[in-house]
């Protein structure tokens, strides 16, 4: 039998990993065509069928199953061993993957990416935002961001920025239409624009004041996924929405949003970027750290 190359069992980690040729064809640098033809090859290569091809979908027969749970680790391993060459390099390359939800990657991402770039032109940034919770690891990210909350337990957790405050907001055409809740059992008759979370469940609006904490299903006319959508339709007076304070501030400092329930809505622990405790830093990642917190405290 034919020993496969490096490159083709990295190739075949990242289809199944990605469950799909088109997915994965970028990450491997080829079309996706290119792709599955060079997986064809791998199992008659292997006289093994690996993977089992629908016109919806790619999913890892069991020999594929088993074959990927022992390439991954040593695929690490290899990529592990290669970054730490990856030091000794005057200028960085390779890639680095981040998965972070959308308002963080407004933020916090957006204003370094022309920065770090031009200072490493060798690396190859992919950023990828979505805002449920994901494995970074399985999915093949270097790292990710979310709140403190919900980072499992084995990962290094590094805070980003200062604290958040979430608040309830309302147009004045919504407030003179419908008035406006002095406490938040009220909005249970108010007009609220909820969340859905990539999960499916609805988001519980949470309060907190003098040690009592509430959280309130909300309900109305319009349900999203998306804050920037939250916004517009909060300002097309639609409803009462639930939005991060930074998103909100021009808008009510122009008068065309009004501040409710502010006496609820403290401060929460912000972002905070995290990677797996088991491996060694990619030089990629460390490097866009240093620029990201020097970014965020101000020094840069």
């Amino acid at each position: 039998m034919d020993k496969p190359d490096l490159n083709e069992l990295d190739a075949f980690a990242s289809v199944a990993r990605h469950r799909s040729f088109i997915k994965a064809a970028p990450e491997c640098g080829v079309s996706a065509s290119a792709l599955s033809h060079a997986m064809r090859t791998l199992e008659t290569r292997l006289g093994v069928r690996l993977l089992n091809r629908t016109t919806r979908s790619v999913t890892p027969t069991e020999a594929g199953e088993q074959l990927l749970a022992r390439l991954a680790p040593a695929l690490r391993e290899i990529g592990e061993a290669l970054d730490q060459v990856n030091q000794f390099r005057d200028t960085p390359r390779g890639s680095l993957r981040l998965n972070v939800p959308r308002m963080a990657a407004r933020w916090l991402l957006a204003p370094i990416f022309a920065r770090f770039l031009a200072a490493y032109p060798q690396i190859r940034l992919e950023v990828v935002t979505d805002d449920s919770l994901v494995d970074i690891v399985a999915q093949g990210f270097d790292a990710g961001i979310r709140f403190g909350e919900s980072l499992a337990r084995d990962m290094i957790a590094l805070p980003l920025g200062p604290p958040l405050r979430l608040i309830v907001v309302a147009a004045p055409m919504y407030a003179a239409r419908r008035g406006l809740p002095r406490q938040p059992q009220d909005l249970k008759q108010h007009a609220c624009i909820g969340r859905r979370f990539p999960s499916g469940a609805l988001y519980a609006w949470e309060f907190a004041k003098d040690g009592e904490t509430l959280a309130v299903a909300v309900d109305g006319p319009l349900l999203l996924d998306d804050d920037e959508l939250m916004l517009r339709a909060a300002l097309d007076g639609i409803g009462l929405s639930y939005l991060y304070e930074e998103q909100a501030r021009e808008w009510i400092a122009q008068g065309r949003l009004l501040r409710v329930l502010d006496d609820w809505c403290p401060p929460i622990p912000g972002f905070f970027l995290y990677y797996p405790s088991r491996r060694q830093l990619p030089t990629g990642l460390r490097l866009f750290i240093e620029m990201l917190r020097a970014s965020l405290d101000g020094s840069e």
